[in-house]
Protein backbone atom coordinates (compact mmCIF):
# COMPACT_ATOMS: atom_id res chain seq x y z
CA UNK A 1 0.00 0.00 0.00
CA UNK A 2 1.28 3.41 -0.93
CA UNK A 3 1.48 5.82 2.02
CA UNK A 4 -0.94 8.76 1.79
CA UNK A 5 0.31 11.95 3.50
CA UNK A 6 -1.78 15.08 3.99
CA UNK A 7 0.42 18.18 3.92
CA UNK A 8 -1.02 21.39 5.33
CA UNK A 9 -0.11 24.72 6.88
CA UNK A 10 -1.33 28.29 7.04
CA UNK A 11 -0.72 30.84 4.31
CA UNK A 12 2.98 31.77 4.21
CA UNK A 13 4.05 28.81 6.38
CA UNK A 14 6.32 27.36 3.69
CA UNK A 15 4.08 24.40 2.88
CA UNK A 16 4.94 24.60 -0.84
CA UNK A 17 8.66 24.46 -0.02
CA UNK A 18 8.09 21.33 2.06
CA UNK A 19 6.03 19.82 -0.78
CA UNK A 20 8.89 20.47 -3.21
CA UNK A 21 11.38 18.82 -0.84
CA UNK A 22 9.12 15.76 -0.45
CA UNK A 23 8.89 15.54 -4.24
CA UNK A 24 12.69 15.54 -4.44
CA UNK A 25 12.76 12.63 -1.97
CA UNK A 26 10.48 10.57 -4.24
CA UNK A 27 6.94 11.46 -3.21
CA UNK A 28 4.26 12.19 -5.80
CA UNK A 29 2.90 15.59 -4.74
CA UNK A 30 -0.69 16.43 -5.64
CA UNK A 31 -1.32 20.14 -5.13
CA UNK A 32 -5.05 20.80 -4.59
CA UNK A 33 -4.51 24.58 -4.80
CA UNK A 34 -2.90 24.17 -8.22
CA UNK A 35 -5.80 21.96 -9.32
CA UNK A 36 -8.27 24.63 -8.15
CA UNK A 37 -6.37 27.29 -10.12
CA UNK A 38 -6.36 25.11 -13.26
CA UNK A 39 -10.12 24.56 -12.93
CA UNK A 40 -10.63 28.35 -12.93
CA UNK A 41 -8.31 29.24 -15.84
CA UNK A 42 -9.78 30.15 -19.25
CA UNK A 43 -11.63 27.04 -20.46
CA UNK A 44 -11.27 25.40 -17.03
CA UNK A 45 -13.87 22.85 -15.97
CA UNK A 46 -15.37 25.17 -13.30
CA UNK A 47 -15.70 28.37 -15.36
CA UNK A 48 -19.14 27.74 -16.90
CA UNK A 49 -20.68 26.78 -13.55
CA UNK A 50 -19.13 29.82 -11.82
CA UNK A 51 -20.42 32.16 -14.54
CA UNK A 52 -23.89 30.58 -14.26
CA UNK A 53 -24.00 30.76 -10.46
CA UNK A 54 -22.23 34.07 -9.79
CA UNK A 55 -22.76 35.96 -13.04
CA UNK A 56 -20.37 36.92 -15.85
CA UNK A 57 -18.89 39.81 -13.83
CA UNK A 58 -16.87 37.22 -11.84
CA UNK A 59 -15.13 36.09 -15.04
CA UNK A 60 -12.20 38.26 -16.18
CA UNK A 61 -11.74 39.49 -19.75
CA UNK A 62 -9.36 36.59 -20.51
CA UNK A 63 -12.02 34.02 -19.54
CA UNK A 64 -10.45 33.07 -16.20
CA UNK A 65 -12.02 33.51 -12.77
CA UNK A 66 -11.51 37.07 -11.48
CA UNK A 67 -9.69 35.85 -8.36
CA UNK A 68 -9.43 39.23 -6.62
CA UNK A 69 -13.15 39.94 -7.06
CA UNK A 70 -14.11 36.41 -5.95
CA UNK A 71 -11.81 36.69 -2.90
CA UNK A 72 -13.61 39.91 -1.86
CA UNK A 73 -17.00 38.29 -2.37
CA UNK A 74 -16.34 35.13 -0.37
CA UNK A 75 -14.76 37.09 2.49
CA UNK A 76 -17.86 39.30 2.67
CA UNK A 77 -20.44 36.53 2.17
CA UNK A 78 -20.15 33.05 3.75
CA UNK A 79 -23.01 31.87 1.50
CA UNK A 80 -20.98 32.77 -1.60
CA UNK A 81 -18.03 30.83 -0.19
CA UNK A 82 -20.22 27.72 0.25
CA UNK A 83 -21.60 28.08 -3.29
CA UNK A 84 -18.11 28.34 -4.74
CA UNK A 85 -16.95 25.32 -2.73
CA UNK A 86 -19.95 23.27 -3.92
CA UNK A 87 -18.77 23.89 -7.50
CA UNK A 88 -15.03 23.41 -6.92
CA UNK A 89 -14.76 20.65 -4.30
CA UNK A 90 -16.26 17.77 -6.36
CA UNK A 91 -14.07 18.75 -9.36
CA UNK A 92 -10.95 19.05 -7.16
CA UNK A 93 -11.74 15.70 -5.52
CA UNK A 94 -12.13 13.91 -8.85
CA UNK A 95 -8.92 15.35 -10.31
CA UNK A 96 -7.01 14.67 -7.06
CA UNK A 97 -7.99 10.99 -7.15
CA UNK A 98 -7.24 10.76 -10.88
CA UNK A 99 -3.69 12.06 -10.26
CA UNK A 100 -3.29 9.81 -7.21
CA UNK A 101 -4.30 6.70 -9.18
CA UNK A 102 -1.92 7.61 -12.00
CA UNK A 103 1.03 8.10 -9.61
CA UNK A 104 0.42 5.33 -7.05
CA UNK A 105 2.31 2.58 -8.86
CA UNK A 106 5.57 4.53 -9.11
CA UNK A 107 6.01 6.15 -5.68
CA UNK A 108 6.38 5.10 -2.04
CA UNK A 109 4.13 7.98 -0.94
CA UNK A 110 1.41 10.27 -2.25
CA UNK A 111 1.49 13.74 -0.72
CA UNK A 112 -1.78 15.69 -0.86
CA UNK A 113 -0.96 19.38 -0.47
CA UNK A 114 -4.22 20.69 1.03
CA UNK A 115 -4.17 24.24 2.48
CA UNK A 116 -7.52 23.76 4.28
CA UNK A 117 -7.06 20.11 5.29
CA UNK A 118 -8.05 20.75 8.92
CA UNK A 119 -10.94 23.06 8.04
CA UNK A 120 -12.49 20.68 5.48
CA UNK A 121 -13.03 17.90 8.02
CA UNK A 122 -13.12 15.19 5.33
CA UNK A 123 -9.41 14.84 4.58
CA UNK A 124 -8.34 13.15 7.83
CA UNK A 125 -10.02 9.89 6.74
CA UNK A 126 -8.39 9.99 3.30
CA UNK A 127 -4.76 10.07 4.50
CA UNK A 128 -2.57 7.89 6.72
CA UNK A 129 -0.48 10.75 8.15
CA UNK A 130 -0.84 14.52 8.48
CA UNK A 131 2.25 16.72 8.22
CA UNK A 132 1.76 20.31 9.40
CA UNK A 133 4.13 23.13 8.48
CA UNK A 134 4.00 25.76 11.20
CA UNK A 135 5.48 29.20 11.88
CA UNK A 136 4.68 32.34 13.86
CA UNK A 137 1.87 34.57 12.54
CA UNK A 138 4.26 37.52 12.20
CA UNK A 139 6.43 35.37 9.90
CA UNK A 140 3.39 34.39 7.81
CA UNK A 141 2.42 38.05 7.34
CA UNK A 142 5.97 39.11 6.46
CA UNK A 143 6.41 36.31 3.89
CA UNK A 144 3.09 36.85 2.11
CA UNK A 145 3.48 40.64 1.97
CA UNK A 146 6.96 40.17 0.50
CA UNK A 147 5.96 37.59 -2.10
CA UNK A 148 2.52 38.83 -3.18
CA UNK A 149 2.43 42.53 -2.39
CA UNK A 150 -0.76 42.15 -0.32
CA UNK A 151 -1.29 44.49 2.62
CA UNK A 152 -0.59 43.01 6.06
CA UNK A 153 -4.32 43.53 6.85
CA UNK A 154 -5.30 41.36 3.87
CA UNK A 155 -2.91 38.61 4.99
CA UNK A 156 -4.23 38.76 8.57
CA UNK A 157 -7.80 38.44 7.24
CA UNK A 158 -6.83 35.22 5.43
CA UNK A 159 -5.05 33.90 8.56
CA UNK A 160 -8.16 34.68 10.65
CA UNK A 161 -10.34 32.71 8.20
CA UNK A 162 -8.10 29.61 8.46
CA UNK A 163 -7.74 27.08 11.28
CA UNK A 164 -5.60 28.28 14.17
CA UNK A 165 -2.05 27.04 14.61
CA UNK A 166 -3.22 25.05 17.66
CA UNK A 167 -6.05 23.39 15.67
CA UNK A 168 -3.63 22.35 12.92
CA UNK A 169 -1.03 21.06 15.36
CA UNK A 170 -3.72 19.02 17.15
CA UNK A 171 -4.42 17.14 13.88
CA UNK A 172 -0.74 16.53 13.07
CA UNK A 173 1.21 13.29 13.13
CA UNK A 174 4.32 15.46 12.67
CA UNK A 175 4.99 19.22 12.75
CA UNK A 176 7.81 21.02 10.97
CA UNK A 177 8.45 24.42 12.56
CA UNK A 178 9.61 26.49 9.59
CA UNK A 179 10.65 29.68 11.33
CA UNK A 180 14.13 31.10 11.85
CA UNK A 181 15.80 28.11 10.18
CA UNK A 182 17.96 27.84 7.07
CA UNK A 183 16.79 26.08 3.89
CA UNK A 184 19.31 23.33 4.75
CA UNK A 185 17.72 22.83 8.18
CA UNK A 186 14.27 22.70 6.61
CA UNK A 187 15.46 20.06 4.13
CA UNK A 188 16.96 18.02 7.00
CA UNK A 189 13.71 18.22 8.99
CA UNK A 190 11.69 17.07 5.97
CA UNK A 191 14.13 14.21 5.34
CA UNK A 192 13.80 13.07 8.99
CA UNK A 193 9.99 12.86 8.73
CA UNK A 194 10.24 11.13 5.32
CA UNK A 195 12.64 8.47 6.61
CA UNK A 196 10.52 7.83 9.71
CA UNK A 197 7.32 7.38 7.68
CA UNK A 198 8.63 5.51 4.63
Amino acid sequence: MVLRIGLTGGIGSGKSSVGTLLGQLGAAVIDTDLIARQLTLPGGAAIDAIARDFGPQLIAADGALDRARMRELVFADPGAKRRLESILHPLIGAETERQASAAAASTPALVFDVPLLVESGRWRDKVDKVLVVDCREATQVERVVRRSGWTSEAVRAVIASQATRAQRRACADAVIFNDGITPEQLAADVRTVWQRWT
